[in-house]
């Protein structure tokens, strides 16, 4: 019999589209921690009073700026809501311009002497920060769970993924190493690796906790500093992470948080003293960052939209299989950029469609902290509101919804966002195909042979991942060999490399040509400089040392 995998995190994206508003919710929000369960509204009040940058408690989110975090003079907040129930937990500020100036000159301030830090310095605390990080992970995977409505096993995944990019990071004495060869009798060419100044990153709403695990060690260790700006979505976990930094021998200054939506944006993008930008998120932000942040000289790495493809051939394992693309296409409720959004069901593998069906139909959704639950809600009304809309579309288009997450009803989370696991079989001509969806639906198309599926999954502008499942090398060789996708799995669903290797998503899902982590990070944040240096060596002094009473005179 087939048993439905636990749905676990492995990878994600974000679709960022900011829009300041005073808040996101269609639904009415409750008031402070009113709709929270008493079970839940006492983690929400210990990470409060445990936290001084973060607050769960319906009162505001604070900026961290020059190692201190302070309140937001800000005019402009965003209601921060529980996608579970609709529950105010926070206000994030839309920053002020001031404000922003602060946390850029402070970072500025603390290049002068973190940079002259000693690479071994970084590492060290590194070392401490990777320590307060594991002790501490139950406030961050609470965090995660109230604000992006993840359930506990899905946020752990997450904190492991990012706890894994702060543990490669620590190797920074072996990746800065540079390079020197003699290039004539006595001239010496050396190759060094610097830092550039200030960096700054722009994190999604799906990883709260990952992408700030991957940014900042990989920029601090590096000797930049870094200006942060969390999703307005949930930033608990960020402003977490910071404090931990500050605890671990952060200097004021190399780390600041700054919050809000479009207008913090692009002062990340225009303001001359930040050299760099890493961003992870949709499509049109995504495009609008590369092009203002580089045409006013920045280095960007904009990771954007994917329709990932799985191959599912006749000859796969076929009980791994259809469990692996399951838990891929509906973990997180669908909300990663490395989702399996598409599968390819191939020849007589086509037959297999019921029992992928009846495996997501044993889904459970519910809120994050419940026992045994699959994926919980998506990230808001609007998200939910969008994602029924594509599902609609379907139908208006001629597909066949052989599974319908639309009208579930989640006991006790009557306001959530919740949309249960939704299979639609589609062509690719369809709106539900061409977009990327985001959220717990799998849309299947049928091919004739594997010649086919590679020829569509060419053909779609995305390149983040895919992958195939066959027991068959051959297969899979002519599969790696012919797909134009940067990151590809054999029988292994979400293909997220590790931090030693590099991201490479490719197509239309990146711009930039540098990864977010691995070699291509070191290559992000440093820059090179070159030095060639003559000594003649028959300029050197031969006198010899003394070794007579002195007579000083």
């Amino acid at each position: 019999m087939l048993r439905a995998v636990r749905v676990n995190m492995f990878h994600s994206r974000i679709p960022a589209r900011a829009i300041c508003v005073r808040s996101y919710a269609t639904v009415p929000v409750q008031p402070p921690l009113r709709g929270l369960n008493s079970a839940v509204r006492e983690k929400a009040e210990k990470l409060s009073r445990d936290w001084k940058g973060t607050n769960s408690s319906g009162e505001n989110t604070k900026n961290f700026i020059g190692g201190e975090f302070v309140q937001s003079r800000s005019t402009q907040w965003i209601d921060l809501v529980d996608p579970s129930t609709q529950t105010l937990l926070t206000r994030v500020p839309e920053t002020t311009n001031e404000e922003f100036d602060q946390a850029v000159a402070a970072a500025s301030d603390a290049f002068k002497t973190w940079s002259n830090t000693t690479v071994l310095t970084r590492q060290r605390i590194l070392f401490e920060l990777q320590r307060l990080i594991r002790e501490n992970a139950d406030s961050l995977v609470t965090s995660m769970v109230l604000e992006q409505g993840k359930t506990v096993e899905d946020a752990q995944g997450e904190f492991t993924r990012g706890t894994q990019v702060v543990e490669h990071a620590i190797g920074a004495p072996s990746l800065l190493l540079g390079e020197k060869i003699e290039v004539s009798r006595d001239m010496d060419t050396e190759v060094r690796k610097v830092p550039l100044g200030v960096t700054s990153a722009i994190s999604p709403f799906n990883f709260p906790a990952m992408i700030p695990l991957w940014s900042i060690p990989m920029a601090t260790v590096t000797g930049n500093t870094i200006i942060l700006k969390p999703s307005e979505r949930d930033p608990g976990a960020a402003m977490i992470i910071a404090e931990l930094c500050q605890r671990a021998g952060l200097p004021p200054g190399v780390l600041n948080i700054v919050h809000g939506t479009v207008p913090t944006v692009n002062a990340i993008c225009d303001h001359p003293s930040i050299k760099a930008i890493s961003f992870v998120g949709g499509d049109r932000a995504g495009r609008h960052i590369y092009e203002r942040g580089t045409k006013n000289g920045k280095r960007v790495q904009s990771n954007m939209g994917a329709k990932n493809h799985a191959i599912l051939m006749p000859d796969a394992n076929k009980i791994h299989a259809l469990n692996s693309i399951v838990g891929a296409g509906f973990g997180a409720a669908g909300q990663r950029c490395m989702a399996i959004s598409v599968v390819l069901l191939v020849g007589d593998a086509q037959a297999w469609l019921p029992d992928l069906v009846n495996l997501a139909k044993n889904l459970k959704v519910g809120g994050g902290f419940e026992k045994g639950v699959d994926f919980g809600p998506v990230i808001s009304p609007a998200a939910k509101d969008r994602i029924l809309g594509v599902i609609a579309s379907a139908e208006q288009e001629g597909g066949k919804i052989h599974l319908d997450g639309r009208h579930i009803k989640v006991s006790g989370y009557e306001h959530g966002n919740f949309i249960g696991p939704t299979i639609i079989e589609a062509d690719t001509t369809m709106k539900c195909y061409d977009q990327e969806i985001f959220g717990p639906v799998l849309v299947v198309v049928k091919a004739d042979t594997l010649d086919e599926g590679i020829q569509i999954i060419n053909q779609n502008r995305y390149g983040n991942g895919t992958a195939i499942f066959t027991q068959s090398g051959a297969t899979a060789r002519k599969f790696e060999h012919d797909v134009n996708v940067g990151q590809i799995g054999i029988n292994i669903p979400i293909p997220v490399p590790l931090p030693m290797f590099s991201w490479s998503g490719n197509k239309a899902s990146a711009l930039g040509d540098l990864g977010f982590y691995g070699k291509s990070a070191i290559e992000f944040y440093t820059q090179k400089k070159t030095t060639t240096s003559l000594w003649k060596s028959g300029d050197a002094l031969t006198s010899r040392a003394s070794v007579h009473m002195p007579t000083h005179h």
